[in-house]
């Protein structure tokens, strides 16, 4: 995109402009998935371990048992359980990454007068990172293409809205189905149940809370009827209330937004890449991740 300006700004205007620029971009990538445990992980693996990994071979990374069992340790204080095979792959590729980062810190003497502050150094060291990162030039058909390629993200999905009956007590197919029958006929105020009603959820979201197949059968039933349903933790009593039809996003109207979108994943994309350039330089041992 081209802008015009009545006259060009003074170079400590530029400057300070482009320092803002730059550290608003290295925030955004702190949030990105790729980092999005870089301060979590900096308190998780103390600086004093990280030393003595290094005393030996300073171009030798490790990773044990040790990282494993604090990211899991970590990660079910935050999530509630403990990370899946995918997940914990996850952590450590960040992990890894972090101390790639903090060692080019340390190497570049960005820890000085900062001693002892692993996310300092690290964030330092993704400072020099980001500033040979640049955008690479597109146009509206490289938008486009993008956009549909992520077009998920962007279509109005279908949404239901819907009643859950929940009965207390025995909840098995068989009284489900029973109590789903006392329902229909109206007689359900003598029975020891309440009543949870959803609106706008969208179908990823009732996948996720019920599973697939009870999205499927929601799907198909009748509108305002009770029926039966079986979810991953057993049988449902539920109505379904209305379909919202999905709706096709259009990319003149996103354009922007779409834009934005691309800069994000691609500056993040080159930052990975660049951040893995790094990581060549050193020998990384893997231990066979904890059981």
């Amino acid at each position: 995109m081209n802008h015009t300006l009545s006259k060009p700004l003074p170079t400590s205007a530029r400057e300070e402009y482009a320092s803002t620029a730059r550290q608003h971009r290295l925030t955004r990538w702190l949030r990105e998935p790729l980092l999005h445990f870089l301060l979590l992980g900096a308190l998780l693996f103390a600086v004093d371990h990280v030393v003595n990994g290094r005393v030996d071979d300073p171009h030798t990374i490790r990773v044990d048992a040790s990282v494993d069992e604090q990211a899991i340790q970590v990660f079910k204080a935050a999530r509630g359980r403990e990370p899946n095979e995918e997940e914990l792959y996850a952590l450590r590729k960040v992990w890894l990454d972090n101390e790639v980062l903090y060692r080019e810190g340390l190497a570049l003497g960005v820890d000085k007068g900062d001693p002892a502050i692993r996310e300092r150094v690290i964030f330092k060291a993704l400072s020099v990172v980001d500033s040979n990162v640049k955008l690479p030039p597109f146009d509206d058909n490289l938008l486009r293409e993008w956009f549909e390629k992520h077009r998920a993200k962007y279509d109005e999905p279908a949404r239901f809205d819907l009643q859950e009956a929940v009965l207390v007590g025995d909840r098995s197919e068989a009284a489900v189905r029973a109590f789903v029958e006392t329902l229909r006929k109206g007689t359900a105020g003598e029975l020891n149940a309440g009543l949870r009603v959803f609106k706008g959820r969208p179908r990823s979201n009732i996948v996720q809370s019920y599973g697939d197949e009870f999205a499927k059968a929601l799907e198909q039933s009748s509108s305002r009827e009770w029926v039966a349903l079986p979810t991953r933790d057993g049988w449902r009593a539920v109505q379904l209330v209305s379909i919202t039809q999905p709706r096709p996003a259009n990319f003149e109207a996103l354009r922007n937004v779409v834009m934005q979108d691309w800069t994000d994943a691609t500056m993040a994309e080159q930052r990975t890449a660049a951040v893995r350039a790094l990581a060549r330089k050193y020998i990384v041992k893997l231990e066979p991740v904890a059981k």
